[in-house]
């Protein structure tokens, strides 16, 4: 535990010197005591728990006020708390290398199971979407609570050629500020937006100037991107993760098969895909977030698991000042009603 204002907790020096003061005045109650004719008979009245009762009240009252002292100081903890997550992305790779068998059954089923575990496992209050991407990007499923929604989006993926890694970005961001009108054709295909063109935002009123966040600074979005190749057409991925990071929203990357690659063919093709770790830990340094590597199913589950816990839990370092003070005003009050209990008066 830390402070934020450590110098006030001089201020409990002042402790001591209330007890040195609280015994000279029982002393002196000590003395005047002798006034009474029998002062044995009253000991034997007050009984010895009589005798501890009648200090325990300053001794809570003194707990009280070095409660309340400590929290002038501004403690502060690491605690472990429920995050405000309120939408998160799935933008997952279909592209045509996500039909090798490296990850049995094979990486997009194994992702496509993931997935869905990671959806069962999320607070209820948690919106979701879900972002496929290859040569192109599209929202197939937009933020909503239904799981079964989501599951049905994630079932229905089908594999087309090309990764385009910075579009499944561009698209996972527009999703995330459908109030932003992103212009996802000029940053997507570098030209202005037209009226064939679908857009995830429509503009109801006109847009404010965009003011830039520090990175990993919006605690209620983040996005998960799970791609198994390197990028072959789209939008820089490195520059489109500098606009998410625009936003402060973190990306959490996953890596999905093995780090060698492996060979593919389809109707008389083949190919050889391999996983570019690089540009994907770049992406989650960028934007504040972490890289998960997943080379089998199990791992794959695993990193989804501690990424729920991530989106659900957050440890953080919290002011806990108000705990501090609520617990001296118990003390207090407790000290105040057992002294009108015992003795009809308050200390």
């Amino acid at each position: 535990m830390s402070f934020l204002w450590p110098w006030n907790l001089w201020a409990l020096l002042f402790i001591p010197i209330l007890i040195v003061l609280y015994l000279l005045i029982l002393r002196y109650k000590k003395r005047t005591a002798v006034a009474y004719s029998n002062l044995g008979l009253i000991r034997e009245a007050l009984g010895t728990a009589g005798r501890l009762r009648r200090h325990f009240p300053p001794l809570l009252f003194l707990l009280s006020l070095a409660l309340m002292l400590v929290a002038t100081a501004r403690p502060v903890a690491t605690l472990t708390l429920p995050t405000q997550q309120e939408t998160v992305i799935l933008a997952m790779d279909v592209s045509g290398s996500m039909r090798a068998a490296d990850v049995q059954p094979s990486r997009l089923q194994a992702a496509q199971a993931a997935a869905k575990a990671f959806l069962a496992d999320l607070p209820p209050h948690t919106r979701v979407g879900i972002v496929s991407f290859a040569a192109n990007a599209s929202l197939v499923q937009p933020p909503t609570l239904s799981r079964d929604d989501l599951v049905a989006a994630i079932d229905r993926f089908q594999l087309q050629l090309g990764t385009a890694t910075g579009s499944g970005l561009i698209v996972s961001l527009a999703s995330l500020f459908p109030e932003a009108d992103i212009d996802i054709s000029r940053l997507i295909y570098g030209r202005p937006m037209t009226s064939s063109d679908v857009s995830i935002g429509q503009p109801k009123t006109p847009k404010e100037e965009f003011v830039p966040q520090a990175p990993g600074s919006n605690q209620s979005v983040a996005i998960i991107l799970l791609t198994d190749g390197q990028r072959t057409t789209g939008p820089d991925a490195l520059d489109a993760a500098k606009m998410v990071a625009e936003r402060g929203v973190r990306v959490y990357t996953v890596g999905i098969g093995t780090k060698d690659g492996d060979t593919i063919g389809f109707e008389g093709w083949s190919m050889r895909v391999r996983l570019d770790e690089d540009s994907l830990k770049r992406i989650a340094e960028i934007t504040h977030g972490e890289y998960f590597y997943a080379g089998t199913a199990i791992d794959l589950k695993k990193i989804y698991q501690s990424l729920t816990t991530k989106i659900a839990l957050e440890t953080k370092q919290t002011e806990i000042t108000a705990l501090f003070a609520g617990l001296a005003a118990c003390f207090a009050v407790l000290a105040a009603m057992l002294s009108l209990w015992w003795h009809g008066r308050i200390m």
